[in-house]
């Protein structure tokens, strides 16, 4: 964990300091999102909704949350409606910290996956969980708890919070925003919500969740202001973010999927499946995968992606780095065919198999935490265009 030297941390500490007395005398609504998947897009996709409305701050997506969040309590005007903060964690008590800036009304939980669960950051899921609840435990007693119901690590929260809760997920009974009649495609995904057909260019299944939850935001503001654009209208024009499910040029005429900034058990799994469902006729399907990082047990989960695998409907497999081994066992104990699988030390032996392997209209997809480095990837495929 980065330790800045002396006189940044007073630095740090000062602008916290006003950060949290400049902050508690605004009057914008202050919105929140934690989770361990989603959280970007989700926290983005609010922000996209809500600066139609009225003039909206959001953290930085390049920022790290513990500097990120006063930097951002600071950008808020007397004018600004609406505050929106990617509450980020990967240490105990980071929460507490960005709690005593922010005092949210709104809190939205995207997920639960075991990233930052290693030794060397949370240590257990358990503390994962303890930790990002810390979020609904702060909200008042008229705040509202946006929570999805079909993560049952999520579920199990509800308790914990005094907030009146608002659920999203696939269950019609249970849900205040409910989706169902789910199409995935490489121009985005369709589907069903509360009844009205929704169309936006986010891919992948997961992201029903994503405007799920900004539905379900959307609806708590919309009461007091009248007159606004259907909600089906305002998430149209939403464009996926670069590295999170994008859509690129690849060399050879094929395609690239790009999913490569971030990586967990959790959105690996969703990928792979959107990967899978979509339904593709100009070539084959190749699955690029990187090492999930700061796993508890990383073996375990690199094994169940590849059991996972096994199950899909993808071609190819090629897979980076020690723990990848055991995603390469699994897939072809699960089926896949043994010649349609490799295992590689590093990014720059990927590329020479993809180089190899590739034609015309296949579809590549890139899946990786960001400090493995497979968005190099791109630019090593990209340089075969000029050879």
């Amino acid at each position: 964990m980065y330790k800045p030297p002396y006189h940044k941390r007073i630095f740090h500490s000062t602008r916290r300091i006003l950060a949290k007395q400049w902050l508690s005398l605004m009057p914008a609504l202050q919105i929140a999102v934690t989770g361990s998947q989603g959280k970007t897009n989700t926290t983005r996709t609010i922000y996209e909704i809500l600066k139609q409305i009225g003039p909206t701050v959001v953290t930085d997506i390049n920022l790290d949350t513990i500097y990120n969040v006063p930097i951002t309590a600071l950008k808020v005007r007397p004018s600004t409606k609406f505050a929106i903060f990617e509450l980020g964690i990967d240490h105990s008590g980071e929460m507490d910290k960005h709690l005593e800036v922010v005092k949210p009304q709104i809190a939205v939980v995207t997920g639960i996956s075991p990233v930052h669960t290693d030794k060397e950051h949370l240590g257990s899921l358990e503390n994962l969980i303890k930790e990002k609840r810390k979020l609904i435990e702060a909200l008042p007693k008229n705040g509202y708890a946006v929570l999805n119901y079909d993560d049952e690590n999520v579920r199990q929260m509800a308790p914990y919070t005094k907030a009146k809760i608002l659920w999203y997920g696939t269950d019609k009974k249970h849900c205040d925003a409910w989706a169902d009649q789910i199409r995935v495609s490489l121009e985005g995904t369709e589907f069903s919500l509360n009844g009205t057909k929704i169309q936006t260019r986010l891919i992948g299944k997961h992201h029903i969740y994503t405007i799920m939850a900004a539905y379900s935001v959307f609806t708590l503001i919309s009461s007091n202001h009248p007159n606004l654009p259907n909600f089906s209208d305002l998430i149209q024009g939403i464009k996926p973010l670069s590295g999170r499910m994008n859509v690129e040029a690849g060399p050879l005429e094929t395609t690239v999927l790009n999913d490569s900034l971030r990586a967990n058990p959790s959105s690996t799994a969703s990928g792979l499946q959107t990967l899978s469902e979509i339904e593709y006729k100009n070539g084959r399907k190749i699955a690029v995968l990187a090492e999930m990082g700061e796993l508890a047990d990383p073996e375990r989960e690199h094994r169940k992606i590849g059991r996972l695998i096994g199950r899909l409907k993808i071609d190819f497999l090629i897979s980076i780095g020690p723990y990848q081994k055991y995603t390469v066992e699994e897939a072809v104990k699960s089926g896949m065919a043994k010649q349609n699988v490799f295992w590689v030390k590093d990014v720059n032996s990927a590329a020479d198999i993809l180089k190899k392997l590739i034609c015309p209209g296949d579809l590549i997809y890139l899946k990786g935490s960001l400090y493995k480095g497979l968005w190099r990837i791109i630019d090593i495929i990209s340089s075969w265009k000029s050879t």
